[in-house]
């Protein structure tokens, strides 16, 4: 199988078992290796106090754009770390679009960099996750 195949196939034995990001409306897209983007609309129920998207739901989406990337290769991959700073509110009605590019993967770990924007390309948050993954397939492939 070719990277792009890998890459596919992961995403989608991923997305069979991805009950939060299928009920939260996300849709996943992998563009290759080590790449994917994570896109919602923020809707009423992810509001916070001051009307504005709940934080953690723009992690949750960033994480998702993450774990999608760094499963790009057949082997199951877990995060080991991850971190967001805000930089800007997202507002009911948005389209956000966390964008996940892998900065560094070596043996068993990786870094990776994922911007959020509105549907207007203002940047809402930055993460980096770290991951490490595992000796387990996730897919024979044949």
């Amino acid at each position: 199988m070719d990277e792009m195949t890998i890459a596919t196939k992961s995403a989608e034995t991923m997305w069979e078992n991805d009950a939060a990001s299928q009920a939260l409306g996300i849709k996943v897209e992998v563009s290759g290796p080590g790449r994917a983007v994570a896109t919602f609309e923020v809707r009423p129920d992810m509001l916070n106090g001051y009307s504005l998207c709940h934080g953690g739901y723009l992690f949750l989406l960033a994480d998702t754009a993450f774990a999608f990337a760094c499963n790009t290769y057949n082997k199951v991959t877990l995060a080991s770390g991850a971190s967001i700073d805000f930089l800007r509110p997202a507002k009911l009605g948005d389209t956000i679009v966390a964008t996940a590019t892998e900065f560094h993967r070596g043996g068993r770990s990786g870094f990776y960099d994922v911007v959020l924007q509105n549907q207007h390309g203002q940047d809402i948050a930055a993460f980096r996750g770290r991951s490490h993954s595992t000796n387990r397939d996730m897919f024979e492939e044949s």
